[in-house]
């Protein structure tokens, strides 16, 4: 048997941005599935205060 030649440089390169292509394509499917993970109280809580504080800058300002 002939053992495995060792990868050259260039080829770990191809191998990273392939694995980080393939990365970034399982993010960007998750997100279109639409899996979010923050929950939707956190997010009208959120807004709750933004429009608070922007009231109070109008009212009391």
């Amino acid at each position: 048997m002939i053992p495995p030649e060792p990868p050259t440089p260039g080829a770990q390169r191809q191998s990273w941005l392939e694995r980080r292509r393939d990365k970034v394509r399982a993010e960007i499917e998750r997100n279109r599935r639409g899996g979010h993970t923050v929950p939707t109280w956190v997010l009208a809580l959120a807004l709750a205060l933004i429009v608070g504080a922007w009231l109070a800058l109008v009212i009391f300002a």
